[in-house]
């Protein structure tokens, strides 16, 4: 599974390719799944372009991606959209189009609630275990731990230099997922060398323009379709190396 984080925090100052408008977001998910994504993740944004939980802007965002891509569509809880825990919940709540999963970061406060919530009403829950944070111990302990859809792996080391042993000592933090099935991935000069463990080690992982803005080479990527078609070739080759 490579899954397409389309936009995560980033706008429109981060370049012209970074979608935005629930029509960019569309757009970009039906070239990102051409190019071979079999999943999609997104930050659904205001008109001004900050991430939000608003049940309006979810729905009109998810309409607009549906009706063009056959694949499963996530959303962030993240509570940078919205930080009180229970405004948080509220917003969950009066959701009137459900996306088929959302990621939970596992160190933030009312994280199980939120969980909860979506668990509720038939949403998936991606478990965001961020390197560097109390994530791994407290879902370890966690009794929503086995009804998780998936593990996100999530390495905030942005060295290329250091993430893939950064990648490596979440993982061993991690230990036993319960099953889950556990996606891999990592950030800014630190996407490519966690990729390519990823691939390495056989594991589920990520890419677009969420996490990196580059391409391997260094270059300005031009779009997440592009991101994807060279993943999946890093991932690929990681697959047949020793």
């Amino acid at each position: 599974m490579v899954q397409v984080c389309l936009n995560g925090s980033r706008g429109a100052a981060d370049g012209w390719m970074v979608p935005v408008s629930p029509g960019a977001l569309a757009d970009a998910a039906v070239e990102a799944v051409a190019a071979g994504a079999t999943d999609v993740h997104l930050h659904p944004k205001t008109p001004c372009g900050h991430d939000t939980l608003s049940p309006r802007v979810l729905a009109v965002t998810l309409e607009a991606i549906r009706a063009r891509v056959p694949v499963p569509i996530g959303v962030t809880t993240g509570a940078w959209a919205e930080p009180d825990p229970a405004a948080r919940l509220e917003r969950i709540r009066t959701w009137t189009t459900l996306p088929d999963h959302a990621s939970v970061n596992w160190h933030e406060p009312g994280a199980e609630e939120v969980a909860t919530a979506l668990l509720d009403r038939g949403v998936g829950v991606e478990a965001g275990i961020w390197s560097g944070t109390e994530g791994a111990a407290r879902f370890a302990v966690s009794p929503l731990r086995s009804k998780v859809l998936r593990v996100l792996a999530e390495v905030t080391d942005p060295a290329a230099d250091t993430a893939e042993a950064s990648a490596r000592a979440l993982l061993s933090d991690l230990g036993n997922t319960h099953g889950r099935p556990l996606l891999l991935h990592g950030e800014n000069d630190g996407t490519w060398p966690v990729l390519r463990l990823a691939g390495r080690l056989g594991l589920a992982t990520r890419i677009g323009l969420e996490d990196t803005l580059l391409l391997p080479t260094g270059e300005r990527a031009l779009s997440n379709a592009q991101l994807v078609t060279e993943g999946l070739a890093q991932y690929r080759a990681a697959q047949r190396s020793p």
